[in-house]
């Protein structure tokens, strides 16, 4: 691959891909990398070819005007394109990547990361039964194919994602048999304030409620699911009411559902940050571990630059505005002048972040949350460790993520850890009366995503090794 690009941006959400288009606007030389096809990331995701006449939503319109300006720029926007390693060069960066099942390589003069988010979900006995999928695996359901999850849905988890998914189930003709949440009403009170900051979001989530209660869909407020019931398909949830830190105390009911979405937020996703040599902060109120940010996305690494979910959960409004101030300050440290637009913008950003950090702390997770994982429970999907195997490895000594990684593989499988290390850290905090900034998540290691052997072999073959003739007896 040739490399005629100043900056590359990785992930192409509402962050990035704002990032790519208003560094090339400053006349930098911009690629746009991500692994789907086409920009707009997780919540501005792009429909699929067969369903492009179906009417349109806020999400779909924001991502189709935001499709067309990539389109229409100088940025080269490579899609289907995994970055599975990131180097630091002498006069620059480079990137690896798996391109039409070939690795390749670029280099660049400076490095925009906008990774984004993964979501958390707390282990429930069950979870890992046909017919659970996330919170956020069902908007791009949605969103990409209009799919629902299955006839009869239990939506439950914390923040407004919950009601999103209810109501988007609603309106593609599905039933919501029940939305079950650990927030209380006087949960979402206090927040009110700072959502007051964005009046239309405001209105649209009261929409959501307001259907479902019209509608007689009950929602179980300060309640979780505490199992999913069925041994190769959903046959319904045990459903709790919780005491104020979210451990399960109150009367339980059995709801039929043959589906569940689950999701207790989102966090940040910090790999490929770490593996380009950033420190890292532990900031609950932002997600949990995010790098360590100056202005406008500036990083202690000079010629790096982060924004949006992968720095902080701030919500899709501050992703847009926090991507255009980074690829301002990116063009800016090449060399354009941008101090003057980045100062006119910052008013509008930081209004957008305080309406997203009030959301997210909707969705930090309270230490009784825990409590609903018991010991048979998985934890680790890839190598099917439940918490009991996990817990003894704790006990015997293994006082890190690294040291459950190294003795059980757990994060070692195909998801790299994204699933199941969120949990370890927090079972060794809460095993060695720690905090849980204290328990550092693992050491990341290229490949950042799975590469097939056959594209790092390339062209290798093992017929044209020169293999000397056996020594005479």
């Amino acid at each position: 691959m040739s490399d005629p690009y100043d900056i590359a941006v990785i992930g192409a959400g509402p962050a990035g891909a704002n990032a790519a288009l208003a560094a090339s606007g400053q006349g930098q030389r911009v690629v746009l990398l991500d692994e789907q096809p086409k920009p707009g990331g997780q919540v501005w995701r792009a429909k699929d070819a067969s369903i492009l006449s179906a009417p349109d939503t806020p999400e779909s319109t924001a991502g189709n005007a935001l499709r067309v300006r990539v389109l229409e720029s100088p940025v080269v926007h490579l899609g289907n394109t995994r970055v599975w390693q990131i180097e630091r060069q002498e006069a620059g960066w480079s990137i690896h990547v798996l391109r039409q099942g070939c690795v390749e390589k670029l280099t660049v003069r400076a490095l925009i990361l906008a990774t984004g988010a993964r979501e958390f979900v707390q282990p429930v006995p069950g979870w890992t039964t046909p017919g659970v999928v996330g919170l956020a695996g069902a908007t791009a359901l949605f969103k990409q194919n209009l799919s629902l999850p299955g006839k009869r849905t239990v939506v439950a988890g914390i923040g407004p994602l919950v009601f999103f998914v209810a109501s988007e189930i609603r309106r593609l003709g599905g039933e919501v048999a029940a939305v079950v949440t650990p927030n209380t009403r006087r949960d979402w009170m206090a927040a009110l304030p700072a959502m007051l900051s964005r009046p239309d979001l405001l209105w649209r989530g009261g929409l959501w409620v307001a259907d479902l209660m019209l509608n007689r869909v009950p929602i179980h407020w300060g309640a979780a699911v505490t199992g999913v019931e069925g041994d190769t398909a959903v046959a319904g949830v045990t459903v709790q009411r919780l005491d104020k830190d979210w451990a399960p105390r109150g009367e339980t009911r059995r709801v039929e559902a043959d589906s569940v979405c689950l999701g207790n937020g989102l966090i940040p996703a910090i790999e490929a940050p770490q593996l380009a040599g950033l420190s890292i902060d532990h900031r609950p109120e932002l997600g949990g571990w995010i790098p360590k940010l100056g202005k406008d996305g500036a990083t202690e690494v000079e010629g790096v630059f982060l924004c949006g979910d992968g720095a902080g959960i701030r919500g899709a409004a501050a992703a847009e505005l926090h991507g255009i101030l980074a690829g301002l300050n990116a063009a800016g440290f090449l060399g354009s002048p941008t101090d003057a637009e980045r100062d006119r913008l910052r008013p509008r950003y930081d209004r957008a972040a305080r309406f997203g950090v009030a959301m997210t702390g909707l969705s930090v997770p309270r230490p009784g949350l825990a409590h609903l994982t018991t010991p048979d429970t998985i934890v680790c999907r890839c190598e099917s460790l439940p918490l009991s195997t996990i817990a003894a490895e704790i006990g015997s000594g293994a006082g890190s993520t690294n040291s459950v990684k190294s003795g059980l593989r757990a994060g070692m499988g195909p998801c790299g850890g994204k699933y199941c290390q969120t949990v370890v850290a927090r079972m060794i905090a809460a095993a060695e009366g720690r905090d849980e900034a204290d328990i550092a998540p693992p050491t990341p290691r290229p490949p950042l995503r799975p590469v097939p052997v056959a594209a790092m072999a390339g062209d290798f073959g093992y017929d044209d090794l020169p293999i000397p003739k056996p020594a005479p007896l």
